[in-house]
């Protein structure tokens, strides 16, 4: 949803593939053979890997539009720090309890 959002910030028209994520794709495959993992971004025949790292490539190949990250650089390792906290701490914690709760729901 990240590069969705930047990508409509900055004014970006792209092509959106929806991704199996039980039986992945070539695409997906061969575009991040490390992590198998959404999103992947893929400009100008290059694929970019990971939300964040998406992020600041979108921040910095389309510069001259809406700025992502605050322009002081301390502001933006802070913004860069909550994001990376909520990745690994909020995001997981709550997929952890939908998913679970998924899982409850087929016990029924």
């Amino acid at each position: 949803m990240r590069m969705r959002l930047a990508l409509a910030e900055k004014g970006i028209e792209y092509e959106s593939k929806e991704e199996n994520l039980q039986q992945k794709s070539p695409l997906l495959l061969k575009s991040n053979p490390i992590h198998t993992k959404i999103p992947t971004l893929i400009h100008n025949g290059k694929p970019i890997c990971e939300s964040l790292v998406i992020l600041q490539y979108i921040d910095e190949t389309w510069n001259d539009r809406s700025p992502l990250l605050p322009t002081d650089p301390f502001e933006r390792a802070q913004a860069r720090f909550r994001a990376d906290y909520i990745d690994k701490n909020v995001y997981n914690t709550m997929w952890r309890i939908l998913w679970k709760g998924v899982e409850d729901e087929k016990e029924l």
